[in-house]
């Protein structure tokens, strides 16, 4: 019985065709995302607003008004906009004043996470082991930028060291949900992602701004929906962008496309193996969390009468930028107010050891093109803190650690399967690095909330138990 249910799971982890990020997103993989989509999504607007409509209108033209002042600030401060910490802040830090800054811009890089010299060694390390495997994946394949890389021992290293897991712990305690929640903020499952060294020169990686965790799904799950309630009655000055209680019931991918991220990454984030100014292939953001998020989840359901240039309910099955089953996509024609075009900032320097962080429904980009001297390289560490849909993913993706295969989320194929010196879970160097990965029970202690505990002694029994 337990070798039928093996290969069940084999079977499910194996399940999506072989690619690599450019299937992720419609710009990159040549699909244009500005056409209308089946008459269903067109009924799906008339049910989200329904008996809103004049409220949502109202609402909209407030939204325009605050933008517009916002992004003269933002043209004003440019990358000095964007917060920063020192990591040996974190333990003490008090000043509210920087923590309701990065609740306001959405996005934070942390310094030091990592020595310097530290996150050096763990870049050249990978670069010996992508020498090691020339069959690696890359976008683009002819000159890597991306590498469908997972498992080296460099990448298993980082995530598991205490530092970046503090520094991922200190990005999940923004959030919060109610006690009966089933989620434990403080403790953090690693959702596994790829990693980047991008060439000096390269055009190709030209993302443009866009928003993880889905599309249509935010729109059309009706708990993923819920995190936005306030938005689609009208009320998106009080809608909380860190309120989880919703989001750990939300299914970001229903589809089960190669784009699709079905875990809770309360952050996005990566360590920088690299120094990295402006303009050198690194990280563009829009610092406005709650009024660009706002805008971008109202603009399908608005239009602009031409004649009069009065806004009225759109009952189109058009939604800017949404096409199921990839990432949410903007540009200056589908998102006028946004003025991405000087509202997209480059964050500031960084150096190897460095954290940079954005909220999960924060707009952000890549530097169309590289203008710097040397590679700009990161490893993706995303915060992802412990829920049932994280936990879930973590089961498949400790096989995927053990098989070397991609993580479920990714595109399949053998993956890392036969690479010379590939990681293993022995590779795991601390305790908190084997919990984070799935290889150390958590433990439940008496001051915490029901939600909590009921949560821990699920994730024991799951992942130890089973």
């Amino acid at each position: 019985m337990q070798c039928i249910i093996r290969c069940m799971r084999m079977k499910s982890y194996f399940s999506k065709p072989e690619g690599d990020i450019s299937s992720v997103f419609a710009s990159l993989s040549g699909v244009d995302f500005n056409k209308p989509l089946d008459d269903r999504y067109a009924k799906l607007k008339c049910e989200i607003i329904q008996n809103y409509e004049q409220e949502i209108i109202d609402s909209w033209q407030r939204l325009l008004s605050v933008l517009k002042e916002q992004n003269s600030i933002i043209r004003s401060l440019k990358s000095n906009i964007i917060p920063q910490i020192n990591f040996n802040q974190l333990e003490n830090l008090s000043n509210n004043e920087i923590k309701n800054e990065i609740r306001t811009r959405g996005v934070m890089i942390i310094r030091n996470v990592l020595p310097e010299d530290f996150a050096l060694k763990l870049k050249a390390d990978v670069e010996k082991y992508i020498k090691l495997n020339p069959q690696t994946k890359a976008f683009p394949q002819e000159k890597p930028v991306v590498y469908e890389l997972y498992w080296s021992p460099s990448q298993i290293i980082a995530r598991s060291d205490h530092r970046v897991l503090k520094a991922l712990n200190f990005a999940n305690s923004f959030w919060h949900a109610s006690s009966t929640t089933q989620i434990h903020l403080d403790e953090n499952l690693m959702y596994v992602d790829r990693l980047r060294i991008r060439p000096p020169g390269d055009n190709q990686f030209s993302l443009g701004p866009h928003v993880d965790g889905g599309s249509i799904e935010r729109w059309e799950d009706p708990q993923y929906r819920t995190c936005y309630q306030q938005i689609f009655q009208g009320h998106w000055e009080n809608n909380d962008f860190f309120d989880a209680t919703h989001r750990v019931q939300a299914n970001m991918s229903l589809y089960n496309t190669i784009g699709g991220c079905s875990a809770f990454r309360s952050w996005q984030g990566w360590l920088s193996l690299s120094t990295v100014n402006p303009g050198e292939g690194g990280l563009l953001v829009n610092p406005l969390l709650k009024y660009s998020t706002a805008y971008w989840l109202l603009r399908p359901f608005l239009t602009q009468d031409q004649t009069s240039g009065q806004w009225k309910i759109d009952r189109s099955s058009l939604w800017q930028g949404a096409i199921p089953g990839r990432g949410q996509e903007m540009n200056e024609t589908l998102h006028p107010h946004l003025e991405l075009s000087t509202s997209m900032v480059s964050i500031p320097c960084v150096h190897p050891g460095d954290m940079v962080f954005w909220h999960c429904d924060s707009i952000h980009a890549v530097d169309p093109v590289h203008q710097g001297q040397q590679d700009s390289s990161v490893f993706y560490i995303p915060a992802s803190p412990l829920c049932q849909i994280n936990l879930d993913y973590l089961v498949q993706q400790r096989y995927s650690f053990e098989h070397g295969i991609p993580p479920p989320d990714f595109p399949g194929g053998q993956g890392e399967s036969q690479h010379i010196g590939r990681a293993t879970p022995q590779h795991i160097q601390t305790m908190e690095g084997r919990r984070t990965m799935g290889y150390q029970p958590f433990t439940i202690h008496s001051n915490m909330t029901q939600g909590q505990k009921q949560i821990i002694s699920q994730a024991n029994q799951k992942l130890f138990h089973n």
